[in-house]
């Protein structure tokens, strides 16, 4: 469907559209004004979360980051029940039938329904005590326990009690609906309060489990403390183990020991090395180092004194006096160096002895020291354990001071996560029911539906209204639309007469139309048969008024009832009885003497003559054929009211002998199916069906009706007519 056949199927059937259009929001508005109006107040609360938190109590006062699931946190915390039951005990809401159904109209009218069975009862009861037990009353349900009461209605306030989240911010809208509107804008402002007033009592409690928690957690780890240190005290005791500068006492022995010990043994090796130095006969620099300058110069004047018994014995001999003294004195000095080199070598010894001893004795205070150390090792690993753990009770504690601290002094400044931007204000106007957005609703709602019903019956509507669907649905042309011809329009003409009494009228156009539209055919035909697809389709109608306009222009036309079992001819031309076309082909008759002239126009028109039931034998012989062939030479024009194609065989058989056929369809009247049904039969008689006519078309709806055929009857055109 185009948008133009749309736009024009809503043109014509605009009324469906503008009926319900209409009607539902009136049906609307009425049924506003029959509920009881609601109010709805309003309070908008920003959500502000503290940054204070404790590191030890993180369990305890958490601060998360604000998201959706934090926000959707906060929207339930306010819908809870612990606040819809203290909405319920402050504005007594047990009592109201708006929010608890035992105060409502229905316990009523079943208190008075009690009453009314009960005063029944004791009347029959006075007749026969067996019907008065047929209509005891039951006794009233008994109204439910306080809690169950309140728990009923905090359920109905939850349902009434609204909270969302603005988008893309921290703000929550608190919402409550009443009949009541002085109720709804407490309840809306209580709940905002409750949540805020929550939140800090929260905070307090909590703030205060942290000071008892924390205090108990001081004396706690004071106590740890006290205990560890006593531990020390006396581990150190019983293991004899005494703190030194900077380590344990023993620990510092040991330390002193070894570096004596290798003092000692650097010492000893410096003496053993003079020692050989001494015994080997060092030079001077040697014996100096070893601290016997003495012997260094009896050696220097050794030296000298063998240099001149050499040099003297290589100049004198060696008998020279000179010689034996010098060897003398060599002998002297010799002696002299050989008693201080034992002299020294004895001091050095004793030095070496010396150092080897304090080796020993330092070596053996070592291992007895060790051998102490190795015994208290386990005493000291224990004392250094039990000092760390000391050590981490003091941070600890005082940690938990200073948190304790900050706990304290957070109770005095500390404020809810929440805070009210804007209480909620006596509302004006009721919030349900919207009376103009269910009008508007209403009003879409009766365009969509009036568009359905449109559509339902432009689907459900199988009838043909304009040329388009004619081409479209049966794959023929349109020859011409027929327009309709009120009783106003005719006055006293009739309808076969109009197009003589008009030539000038749209109704005398469609029929020079249809005219034309033969001609200009391919083979213009001289029979044409009109038929159509079931009786009162316009058939006759339009073969008279065909006739006479192609007789007025001029044409021989001849005119020939074929619908002899229903002929209207005679009705038409006022010929009744008179002998026709059945007479002519049964031989009662000759053909000069059945045809007859209009008394209107100049066309010759044949009646169907004596009613024959065996009319399709007539038609299917050689007479009807010889006939036709006869009046071919003499007319332009012969036409051809046949019988309904669909249920009569004659106009099947007429329509196989004629050149052309024309089918007739009822504007807005006849089914496709059943046009096509014809036309399918038609086709089967290999008649040429060369168009359709609408007929009796409404020009003023069809003129409306968007089509393109349609604009034939704008007013546009209305100068080419004469009504």
């Amino acid at each position: 469907m185009t948008v133009t056949a749309l736009l024009a199927a809503l043109r014509r059937r605009r009324w469906v559209l503008i009926l319900c259009a209409v009607l539902f929001p009136v049906a609307a508005y009425v049924a506003a004004k029959q509920l009881t109006p609601r109010y709805t107040g309003n309070t908008t609360v920003m959500f502000e979360p503290t940054d204070y938190a404790a590191r030890e109590l993180q369990s305890i006062l958490r601060d998360e980051t604000t998201t959706d699931a934090v926000l959707a946190s906060q929207v339930e915390v306010i819908r809870s029940l612990s606040v819809a039951r203290r909405i319920v005990r402050q504005f007594d809401l047990t009592n109201n039938d708006e929010f608890f159904w035992w105060a409502g109209e229905a316990k009523r009218v079943e208190g008075l329904a009690y009453r009314w069975s009960d005063a029944l009862a004791r009347r029959l009861n006075s007749i026969s005590p067996s019907l008065a037990e047929l209509v005891a009353p039951e006794p009233p349900a008994p109204r439910p326990p306080e809690e169950r009461a309140e728990i009923a209605a905090a359920e109905a306030v939850r349902d009434r009690l609204q909270v969302a989240v603005v988008r893309n911010s921290r703000v929550l809208t608190v919402s409550f609906t009443s009949e009541n509107p002085r109720l709804a804008m407490d309840a809306a402002n209580l709940a905002s309060e409750l949540y805020i007033s929550d939140q800090l009592e929260t905070k307090f409690n909590a703030v205060r489990r942290a000071n008892d928690w924390l205090d108990g957690r001081v004396g706690q780890l004071r106590q740890e403390l006290g205990q560890t240190e006593a531990r020390i005290a006396e581990l150190r005791t019983s293991s004899g183990l005494t703190r030194g500068v900077s380590a344990a006492l023993s620990t510092e022995q040991v330390s002193k020991i070894n570096n004596d010990l290798v003092e000692s043994r650097n010492g000893l090796a410096m003496a053993e090395a003079r020692l050989a130095a001494a015994r080997s006969g060092g030079g001077g620099a040697d014996m100096t180092a070893l601290g016997a300058s003495n012997l260094v110069q009896q050696r220097s004047q050794r030296d000298t004194a063998r240099a001149d018994l050499e040099r003297l014995s290589a100049t004198l001999g060696s008998n020279h006096p000179d010689v034996r003294a010098a060897r003398s004195r060599l002998q002297d000095i010799d002696r002299a160096v050989g008693s201080e080199t034992g002299r020294v070598v004895q001091a050095l010894d004793a030095a070496v002895r010396e150092s080897r001893a304090r080796v020993r004795s330092l070596e053996d205070a070592l291992r007895s020291q060790e051998a102490r150390v190795n015994q208290s090792q386990t005493a000291e690993i224990q004392v250094a354990a039990l000092e760390r753990e000391a050590e981490a009770s003091r941070t600890l504690l005082r940690a938990v001071l200073e948190r304790s601290q900050q706990t304290v002094s957070q109770t005095a400044i500390e404020k809810p996560d929440a805070r009210i931007l804007s209480p909620a204000t006596m509302p004006g106007s009721p919030s349900f029911p919207k009376t103009m957005l269910m009008v508007i609703a209403a009003a879409v709602l009766g365009v969509v539906f009036g568009l359905l019903v449109i559509w339902f019956l432009e689907q459900s509507d199988s009838t043909l209204r304009s040329g388009e669907e004619i081409r479209a649905g049966l794959g023929l042309p349109c020859l011409a639309l027929v327009p309709m011809l009120r009783r106003g329009l005719l006055g006293r003409h009739r309808v076969e007469d109009y197009v003589v009494r008009k030539p000038l009228s749209p109704f005398a156009e469609s029929m020079r139309t249809l005219r034309a539209a033969l001609w200009l055919g391919s083979e213009p035909p001289r029979v044409v048969v009109i038929t159509a697809a079931r009786p009162g389709e316009g058939k006759t109608t339009t073969s008279v008024a065909l006739a006479r306009s192609a007789a007025m222009n001029g044409e021989r036309v001849l005119l020939i009832d074929c619908d002899v079992r229903q002929p209207s001819l005679g009705r038409v031309f006022r010929c009744e009885g008179a002998p026709g076309v059945t007479d002519l082909l049964l031989g009662q008759a000759v053909l000069e003497r059945i045809i007859r002239r209009d008394h209107l126009s100049s066309l010759d028109y044949i009646p169907a003559g004596a009613a024959e039931i065996h009319s399709l034998g007539l038609f299917m012989s050689e007479a009807m054929a010889g006939l036709l062939d006869r009046v071919r030479r003499d007319y332009d024009l012969i036409v051809l009211d046949a019988p309904p194609a669909l249920a009569m065989a004659d106009a099947r058989v007429v329509a196989r002998l004629a050149d052309a056929t024309l089918l007739c369809v009822r504007w807005r009247d006849t089914p496709r199916s059943v046009v096509r049904n014809s036309l399918g039969l038609l086709e089967e008689a290999h008649a040429r069906v060369v168009g359709a006519a609408l007929t009796q078309v409404d020009a003023k709806v069809h003129g409306r009706s968007g089509y393109a055929d349609a604009e034939v009857y704008h007013p546009r055109y209305g100068g080419y007519f004469r009504e």
